[in-house]
């Protein structure tokens, strides 16, 4: 007998424990006329679907499975796949019983019937927009007529700004030690409250700055992989790297291997986070901050540190191979000499045979035919004497070039009428001489116009030019300044370039 009832026993301790397993969530949605309703869940910078409710009546909305979800912030989103409102789940909400009323007014009847914690959640976002709203309709009454009207409007602004951080201070204090308090203290701003006063009597923006900087990250634990979980995470790192840290790719990669160092090794989150800044990096339209790519392939891909990253290991090996071709022409870098023949000398070349042979074993043996002639050819790069090389790779009858030269060549002209030592490096992609001649008679271009008549250079792949015009600009040391400007831009930049090097000097 007494065998029985342990084996009774244990039949409903198991049974009790498969019942609380899963999950099952259950949304009573007041007037929405749905047939199918999904379940979607944060991951770092992507929202991705977990279940599909296709069995709605009477606005009642089941999501459920025998497997627990992860602990994370979930939307249900409407059958137009648009969001009706977040919810977090862990391990006290698996089973989840929610009310609302859909429409306009959905955050404000918001109620989670069996978590206060979960209803806690709502009012926090409740508040802040019932906030929000408040200082709103303030400054819509408010007269702006007069300074004194400014700064009163920056006061009330100033309160409830603190009145939020009071709140929020307050939940996360509440809710210590939770999932949600860890995200709401991501959510959150960690500004300075009553900052110093600079000599001026306004509120010292270094020390704002400092503060604000140095708290950014605030308990965050990067360990924890639940942190992406969240629609907060990678919208943060966005505003940390462009409007927080120095805009200058030396400080983005310091800033890059702290908080990678924060994070474990091999985690999704690590693995998400590395992918997403050499993406970043590697697409960026800022000028030098390829820098930062070849430092995420010289610091994690060749270290072995981005194994796992990609399903295609070729991936890795790509980006390697490209930020190995990059990294000669990073700003700062000594420009790769370049070995040209002049335009005017197309006919010698072409009488040589380079223009008639068919493929690199009959371009090889023109070349060593004619080597000393083709020797006393050469139009250097380093041979250059300016305190400035304009650097332009284009074509003649490239559509984007042929607006492009033009304009570069009224800034040479400027630039020479203000007595600037500058030279430019003209070099035609091409091998159709008689053309680029015709073009440069036509448009009257007094530069050192060159080609690569022996066919010597590969300058497309040493200069990375995949498509054209591109320009470069080098000091007079033959040093890399700037790279891949517009032509516009070709006197601004070197009148930043001697700004710069004046404030080194002083």
């Amino acid at each position: 007998m007494k065998k029985l009832i342990t084996a009774v026993v244990l039949f409903f301790t198991s049974f009790s424990s498969f019942a609380q397993s899963g999950y099952e969530i259950t949304i009573d949605l007041k007037n929405c006329n749905d047939s199918l309703a999904y379940l979607t869940f944060y991951r770092f910078d992507k929202t991705l679907i977990k279940d599909t409710c296709r069995t709605i009546k009477n606005g009642k909305i089941v999501f459920k499975d025998k497997t627990k979800l992860e602990t994370g912030i979930y939307s249900l989103v409407s059958q137009q796949k648009s969001i009706l409102f977040d919810f977090f789940i862990d391990e006290t909400t698996q089973k989840l019983e929610i009310k609302a009323e859909y429409g306009p007014g959905i955050q404000k009847s918001l109620t989670a019937v069996n978590s206060t914690r979960e209803q806690d959640f709502f009012n926090y976002f409740r508040y802040l927009a019932e906030q929000n709203n408040a200082f709103l309709d303030y400054k819509q009454k408010a007269p702006l007529a007069t300074k004194k009207d400014s700064l009163a409007l920056t006061e009330k602004q100033k309160q409830f700004e603190e009145r939020i951080m009071d709140y929020e201070a307050e939940f996360i204090a509440r809710h210590k030690g939770s999932f949600i308090a860890d995200v709401i203290n991501l959510k959150t701003e960690k500004t300075l409250r009553n900052p110093p006063l600079a000599p001026n009597g306004r509120p010292d923006s270094t020390s704002v700055y400092k503060y604000y900087k140095k708290n950014f990250w605030r308990d965050v634990d990067f360990k924890n992989e639940n942190i992406m979980k969240n629609p907060f995470l990678y919208n943060k790192l966005r505003t940390y790297f462009d409007k927080v840290v120095v805009t200058h790719p030396d400080s983005v990669c310091v800033e890059i291997d702290r908080i990678m160092s924060k994070t474990t090794q091999g985690s999704l989150l690590y693995k998400l986070m590395l992918a997403n800044f050499t993406y970043t990096y590697e697409s960026s339209k800022i000028m030098g901050f390829d820098k930062v790519f070849v430092h995420m392939s010289d610091h994690y891909f060749k270290t072995g540190k981005g194994k796992g990253i990609y399903d295609d290991e070729d991936v890795v090996q790509r980006i390697i191979k490209r930020a190995d071709k990059l990294k000669p022409l990073l700003i700062g870098a000594s420009a790769l000499d370049l070995y040209m023949i002049k335009a005017e000398d197309f006919s010698k070349m072409k009488a040589m045979g380079f223009e008639d042979a068919k493929n690199s074993e009959e371009m090889t043996k023109v070349f060593y035919k004619n080597a000393n002639e083709v020797s006393k050819m050469w139009v250097k790069l380093s041979d250059v004497k300016a305190d400035y090389t304009i650097l332009v790779f284009w074509d003649v009858d490239c559509g984007h070039c042929q607006k492009e030269i033009p304009v570069l060549l009224e800034a040479y002209n400027d630039l020479l009428k203000e007595k600037k030592d500058v030279k430019v490096f003209s070099v035609y992609m091409q091998h159709e001489g008689d053309k680029y001649l015709k073009y440069i008679a036509e448009h009257q271009l007094p530069w050192i116009n060159v080609y690569d008549g022996a066919h010597y250079n590969n300058a497309i792949e040493k200069y990375d030019v995949y498509s054209t015009p591109v320009i470069y600009i080098l000091d007079k040391n033959k040093v890399i300044k700037a790279k891949r400007i517009d032509a516009g831009k070709v006197k601004d930049m070197i009148k930043a370039i001697e700004a710069e090097t004046k404030a080194l000097k002083s």
